[in-house]
């Protein structure tokens, strides 16, 4: 157990390599409002989606240090490719050497774990960046759940991009959008239901409804993840307790702040302050 971690409660921790983050904590502060939360973006070493799990992983635990530091008890990976490769690692490495006490949990199995409401004949489609897909970590969790469910991936390398240079309302992005959609749907033409595995690409949806056929639902993450959270805290009284809530949330980033306010305007549809903090 780490000494110099306080056990005074404190905020959630939010975690992602970048700014996709943004749209599950939007979706958390909705469901949740009354608590506090600290967001911590990886942007100088963004994205995470085409590094090793070494590295993923070692970033992650990084950033998780830094918020347990910070004071937070729960911290979310709210970044499917740290969720992919660095959680479960976390969870049975990591926390018992630093507070056994405390609690890590990830993006991925919230978002599978509604899919068997969804899904009317258990074809399923992943749409996510090349190394959630490689992980094969949503076929594996799907599995787990529901055995019988086909699951087809595939990776859009250029979709991150385009958000974070804030082209997703321009129309060059529509040929990106519709390639890696017809790729998925020619893999298996049976999907009736789209996960987006990776939390930038709800900024997409306006697009990436033109061109997925109107029969097939598209699951964004945020309101799963928000909601699971809720249940959490819900059955974990003694977490709940250890958890602030006067409303506050304070962002922090490794990139420079003027970038990360621009971008992250994109993504939460509001004005905030951002202080710039290292990892090592």
């Amino acid at each position: 157990m780490n000494q110099h971690l306080s056990h005074a409660p404190g905020p959630i921790g939010v975690f992602d390599s970048g700014y996709g983050g943004l749209t599950i904590l939007d979706k958390i502060r909705e469901v949740l409002p009354e608590y506090d939360y600290i967001y911590l973006g990886d942007n100088a070493r963004a994205p995470y989606g085409t590094r090793s799990f070494e590295v993923v992983y070692e970033f992650t635990r990084q950033a998780v240090s830094k918020l347990f530091d910070m004071g937070c008890h729960l911290v979310i990976l709210a970044c499917n490719t740290a969720s992919a490769k660095a959680l479960r690692s976390i969870q049975m490495n990591d926390l018992p050497n630093i507070d056994p006490a405390r609690r890590v949990l990830g993006v991925i199995r919230p978002t599978v774990e509604c899919i068997g409401n969804i899904t009317q004949n258990q074809h399923i489609g992943i749409l996510a960046t090349a190394g959630t897909v490689k992980s094969e970590s949503y076929p594996l969790e799907i599995h787990k759940l529901f055995p019988d469910i086909r699951v087809s991936g595939v990776a859009c390398p250029m979709w991150v991009s385009l958000v974070e240079n804030n082209e997703s309302q321009n129309e060059g992005t529509d040929y990106f959008i519709r390639k890696y959609i017809d790729q998925l749907l020619t893999k298996d033409p049976q999907i009736d239901t789209v996960i987006l595995g990776c939390t930038h690409f709800p900024i997409l949806l306006p697009k990436i409804r033109q061109y997925i056929p109107e029969h097939i639902s598209v699951i964004s993450q945020g309101e799963y993840v928000a909601q699971s959270l809720k249940d959490y805290l819900r059955r974990h009284p003694e977490m709940d307790a250890k958890c602030t809530k006067n409303g506050n949330c304070s962002f922090y980033t490794t990139e420079a702040e003027e970038k990360f306010t621009e971008s992250a305007s994109t993504f939460l549809q509001q004005q905030i302050r951002v202080k710039h903090i290292t990892l090592e």
